[in-house]
């Protein structure tokens, strides 16, 4: 087992290494060295605001409030999964050195870092109109269903899709009530694109993941996982055109996701997937495809 306090693929190794012990640890659970996942959070929740076309003065405090709710909620939900999956952790290289499975925090402690970050996510709720309070209160049971489906299903990424993409709902539901129709296109395809993504990253942990009998679409699709992640990338624009076309009812809407589908064509195009660090690569880009999608998604709803 790594008696190195982080994991492989963390973004901000020296930052983190810097830290006191015992901040440090709660800071790993938290993630905080790895903010590509609560960006890919925030970024459904910028693109269900700028689509709106509410009022700049309205969309751009929303949007301060949602990102420190993703900032809190995605680490309260690493923590979580970490607590739920700290024996299956101890069997995987990439994940033996987290703070609860190596033992070095325990569980509950681990418990009392998720409310406390609860407690912020909740100040960012009350800030809410009811309606997208009601709708954001909703995700929670899906956020506490996750770790289980990885043992039970093999397309465990679909269900995070519908969980990390929540906030698309949130957003809109912030600002106006109505076009429920391209509201849900605009989630749809966030949810498409989350399992594509998603299953680049699960090819860093195929065989381990294998050993210890956890499921994974990168697993499922086997030798044609990039055929597969094309297939739903291809979906993901299909839906995001769909929800354009219906707000603006103008095919030159359109074209406002051309920069997004370049971009998701070339991590397809240059994914190996017996290569762990390009697929860790590929799904890091996805912090720029979530900034194609919402600047697409700004002018198309604010033209």
């Amino acid at each position: 087992m790594s008696t190195d306090p982080i994991t492989p693929d963390s973004q901000h190794r020296k930052a983190a290494l810097g830290l006191p012990e015992r901040l440090r640890d709660y800071a790993l659970l938290a993630r905080w060295d790895r903010p590509i996942g609560w960006w890919l959070l925030y970024w459904p929740c910028v693109f269900g605001v700028v689509l709106t076309g509410a009022p700049l003065s309205l969309q751009w405090p929303l949007l301060l409030w949602l990102l420190l709710g993703a900032v809190a909620m995605r680490g309260a939900g690493c923590v979580y999964n970490d607590i739920v999956d700290a024996d299956l952790d101890k069997s995987v290289a990439r994940t033996a050195s987290r703070p609860i499975a190596s033992g070095r925090v325990s569980k509950r402690a681990a418990w009392i870092w998720v409310i406390a970050q609860c407690l912020v996510g909740f100040v960012v709720l009350l800030q809410l109109p009811w309606e997208a309070q009601l709708v954001a209160l909703g995700s929670l049971a899906l956020v506490a269903a996750y770790p289980f489906m990885k043992r039970i299903t093999w397309w465990p990424q679909l269900w995070l899709g519908l969980v990390f993409n929540w906030g698309a709902l949130v957003g809109w539901l912030a600002l106006r009530d109505d076009r429920i129709e391209v509201m849900a296109a605009l989630y749809a395809g966030a949810v498409l694109w989350c399992v594509g993504y998603d299953t680049i990253y699960a090819l860093q942990d195929k065989e381990d993941d294998a050993l210890v009998g956890i499921r994974s679409s990168a697993r499922r699709l086997g030798g044609s996982v990039r055929a597969g992640v094309a297939g739903f990338y291809i979906a993901a624009i299909a839906c995001w055109a769909l929800s354009f076309y219906m707000l603006r009812l103008d095919w030159m809407a359109l074209l406002a996701l051309v920069p997004i589908a370049l971009h998701l064509g070339w991590q397809v195009i240059t994914l190996e997937p017996e290569d762990g660090e390009n697929a860790l690569t590929r799904f890091r880009s996805n912090r720029m495809a979530g900034l194609l999608i919402a600047a697409a998604c700004f002018v198309v709803g604010n033209a």
